[in-house]
């Protein structure tokens, strides 16, 4: 016996649950079948399930299900990245309530904590992604910091600098003085922020004075030089000459430079080379003197005067009063600054020269490039490729050291009694030279140095393994856009390096989820939809139909509780029509189908066609990744054809009103449309649909996970009963329609007149159907005008006429619906005057307003459909 309704609750964990234990999840080392495989982008260790993680692993898990079923030899490799920075984030932040400091413990004793963290409390996205459904091969989950990976890590560092393309050098880096580490280019989040431009007077030695705008009147302390453009008529004749920097007192000399900007400010550029990456190149060019003024902490140091120990914020504030007092601030002026943030902590970051080891790019990044202008590498949408050629073709070299505990430690020893120092793959402890004791460099590795090795390391690199043989390179990445830069692009650079190959031949960015109404998620504005809470409320495969329903490719998601509703409505839909279809499939054996003839039932033939249409439109849908495409058309034939049409054409037959079918044959069309229903769905809704598969006549496999995928049949392809079933349903929605206008109630059958020459046997030999499907009393043909007092609705030339006489009082309807009207109407300018008010506008909550504004758009919807009726009605009674 069938449950009365689908339960989610009981039913997911007991599924999941079945799946992983025979296996199905895991990919073959070597096998026959093709190759399919995908990396997870891996979520950081101290991660918890938010809507983008759904929405990427969802469209992962759809894809896998899709071509394990489809026959290839499925592997999707699940994992999780250290996250340096976040993760000893969260520890510190852990230690700091015990009162306690990670300096307090030391690096050791730092480093086993946050392993315990991890081993504790690290990884809860892993169950929350098996929750969702995620069919990943969990017996090979990898860990960024795995002993492997480490030793891939070490390995790479180690042939890069061989190859002289690691280095270690004074650079300027974006520094995080929360973190107290140095970030990529990319890690600096830039903001738009209103700030201003100073123009500050700088005095001549010899008299007079230059003026220079600068956005940050603190690094002044720093000013080794003042620089003007040589062709500039203006300041050409001071080159040579020196000012004097206010407050500091510097004597720096005015020099010439073809970076310095005409246009803007004053021309004349104040050059801090320890403070700002072009003044920086500037100081190299001309040999200047490099003066740093802002500690690791964003505190202004010994070279700061009298402002040393104050914040760097505070120190601007107090400068700008100083060099009003003294007249050296001749004005200030608002301007909008593009201010960079630490990604991870939003604390501004401070460009400053620091001792780093850097990767250089250029060497990396061509072959990089080729690859997706050759086709190797297809990224889609294609509009994406336009972006990342731009960042491609202009790429720095990346400061890969940070200044953290947690992480790969750079492979780098220094004695520091003969200075000599050691790249090495093994831990050193002797000085080859001097037998002096090495120290390790303290540093780690960028986490995204490890994420950019991922789709080799995890199949077992650099050992040369089964995995890598069979699933090298990976055939898709789905990914979010935003880290376009971070990780794909460098995971193309470093597996053309090391592997020789791409790392993956396609790359699917998905869009943001926003919330109905498009506006990003955040725990302040309170839109903040936590996909955990959405499962239990409504089922995973409610959840992941909606966001599947919404993919489109190149669009954000807007996702609402009332779309995720009508999903899970749907999910009941799928299961009432499978309880009716089983009933109807009951006792029957469907083993042996030897002289069944193809049915001749004209709705057997329809659906038939239309399910090799469905497959085909859902196979094609999913290999060009338009997941919202196949979600559409699966929800479109399986409610309004399966459901609404083909089950209540079959019903007389099955129940035994009309016997001249083979109701046999019937049966076994039903049963093999439902079965390739829940395959078709078995992708994007993997739980119902197994349950269902469960309890399926003489399925043919263990589970629907692997049961073969539908392929397209075109000898199943029949256009005329088709284009005959057009016509029936044509019909039978035209009466409809008149009842629904007329107001002729549910339970009152009408008769109905049909008038075409074409069509006319068909429609009498499916007579019966449409008459208990418009609840039609008499249905007759004629060849003449239409009758007295009968409404007329037209079909591709089939004109259907249904005479009102005695079916219902027009005056009586006229009057019901004028009376609506009226008070619609009434409604309608009461909202109106609301939304039209500026007060309310101004003082109402964002909610009411959108209450009103949705009521609005219901009340005017109903008024068009009334207006309809009345005009259909004064047709009738002559007015």
């Amino acid at each position: 016996m069938m449950e009365k309704v689908f339960d989610p609750a009981t039913i997911e964990q007991k599924r999941y649950k079945e799946w992983t234990e025979k296996g199905y999840f895991k990919g073959e080392s070597v096998s026959e079948k093709p190759p399919f495989s995908m990396v997870i982008p891996p979520p950081n260790v101290t991660g918890s399930l938010h809507m983008g993680h759904a929405l990427n692993n969802t469209l992962q898990d759809i894809v896998t299900r899709y071509k394990r079923m489809a026959g290839f030899n499925a592997l999707w490799v699940p994992g999780m990245d250290h996250a340096g920075i976040a993760t000893q984030n969260v520890v510190e932040r852990e230690l700091a309530k015990e009162g306690m400091t990670r300096d307090m413990l030391g690096r050791e004793g730092f480093v086993r904590k946050v392993w315990e963290w991890k081993e504790q409390s690290g990884g809860t996205i892993i169950e929350q992604l098996k929750r969702l459904g995620a069919s990943c091969d969990w017996s090979r989950e990898r860990f960024t910091m795995d002993a492997g990976l480490s030793r891939a890590v070490r390995e790479v560092f180690v042939r890069l600098y061989e190859e002289g393309l690691i280095y270690r050098g004074d650079y300027i880096v974006n520094w995080c003085p929360r973190c107290e580490t140095a970030l990529s280019d990319i890690e600096a989040e830039h903001e738009e922020t209103k700030g201003f431009l100073y123009h500050i007077k700088y005095p001549l030695e010899g008299g007079g004075t230059l003026t220079v705008a600068t956005t940050r009147p603190e690094t002044m302390l720093g000013d080794t030089a003042v620089a003007v453009n040589p062709e500039d008529e203006r300041y050409g004749k001071y080159i040579g000459q020196y000012v004097i920097v206010p407050v500091a007192e510097r004597r720096v000399p005015v020099i010439g430079d073809g970076y310095v900007d005409t246009a803007f400010g004053t021309g004349v550029l104040k050059v801090t080379p320890a403070h700002d990456v072009n003044d920086f190149e500037i100081g190299r060019r001309c040999g200047l003197e490099v003066v740093k003024v802002i500690n690791e902490q964003g505190i202004m140091n010994e070279n700061a005067v009298h402002y040393k120990g104050m914040d760097r914020f505070e120190c601007r504030e107090r400068i700008v009063e100083e060099l009003k007092e003294k007249g050296f601030l001749e004005k200030l002026e608002p301007y909008d600054l593009s201010v960079g943030k630490c990604y991870r902590c939003k604390t501004v970051v401070e460009p400053t020269l620091s001792l780093q080891w850097f990767l250089k790019m250029k060497p990396l990044a061509e072959p990089a490039i080729e690859a997706v202008r050759t086709r190797k590498v297809r990224i889609i949408p294609d509009m994406w490729e336009k972006v990342y050629y731009e960042w491609m073709e202009n790429i720095r070299d990346w400061c890969i050291s940070r200044q953290i505990w947690w992480g790969h430690r750079i492979p780098v020893w220094y004695c520091d009694t003969c200075s000599k120092m050691y790249v090495s793959m093994d831990d050193l402890s002797v000085c080859e030279e001097c037998k002096g004791p090495l120290r390790q460099d303290s540093d780690v590795l960028d986490t995204w140095f490890s994420s950019a090795l991922w789709p080799f390391t995890t199949l077992g690199w650099p050992k040369e393994t089964d995995e890598l043989k069979t699933f090298y390179p990976t055939s898709l990445l789905i990914t979010g856009f935003d880290i376009l830069f971070f990780w794909v692009a460098r995971m193309i650079m470093m597996g053309i390096r090391f592997m020789g190959d791409v790392p993956f031949r396609d790359v699917y960015i998905h869009a943001l989820v926003r919330d109905a109404e498009g506006k990003k998620m955040s725990k302040s504005k309170g839109n903040v939809i936590d996909p955990l809470v959405i499962i239990d409320q409504y089922g995973t495969d409610a959840f992941r139909f909606s966001l599947t329903m919404l993919a489109a490719q190149g669009r954000d998601i807007l996702l609402s509780e009332e779309r995720i509703e009508g999903s899970r409505n749907f999910v009941n839909k799928i299961w009432n029509a499978s309880k009716l279809a089983f009933s109807f499939m009951e006792g029957q054996d469907f083993a042996d189908l030897a002289g069944v003839e193809r049915s001749a039932f004209l709705p057997d033939r329809w659906v038939s066609s239309r399910t090799q249409k469905v497959i085909h439109e859902v196979r094609e849908s999913i290999d060009t990744y338009r997941f919202n495409e196949a979600a559409h058309t699966l929800y479109t034939f399986v409610w309004h054809e399966f459901c609404d049409w083909y089950l209540e054409l079959i019903k007389p037959n099955l129940y035994g009103k009309v016997t001249r079918f083979d109701d046999r044959a019937t049966r076994i069309v039903l049963r093999r449309t439902l079965l390739d229903i829940l395959k078709l769905l078995h992708p994007i809704m993997p739980f119902v649909t197994e349950e269902l598969y469960q309890k399926f006549p003489g399925q043919e496999a263990e589970s629907i996970m692997i049961a073969p995928f539908p392929i397209d049949d075109k000898t199943e392809l029949d256009e005329e009963a088709e284009q005959q079933m057009d016509m029936i349903m044509g019909v039978v929605d035209v009466v409809r329609n008149i009842r629904g206008e007329t107001g002729i109630p549910p339970h009152v059958r009408a008769p109905v007149v049909i008038k075409t020459s074409e069509y006319s046997s068909l429609l009498e030999e499916y007579g019966f159907y449409i008459k208990e499907l418009a609840k039609i009393d008499d249905l007759s043909f004629t060849d003449q005008a239409a009758p007295d007092q009968a409404a007329i609705g037209l079909y591709k030339g089939i004109e259907v006429f249904l005479p009102m006489k005695g079916v219902i009082d027009v005056s009586k309807e006229l009057g019901r619906v004028g009376k609506e009207l009226t008070k619609i109407d009434g409604d309608m300018e009461r909202i109106f005057a609301k939304l039209n008010n500026k007060a309310f506008r101004e003082k109402a909550p964002e909610d009411v307003i959108e209450k009103n504004e949705t009521q609005c758009r219901d009340l005017q919807e109903k008024r068009e459909k009334l207006l309809a009726s009345r005009r259909m009605l004064e047709g009738l009674s002559g007015n």
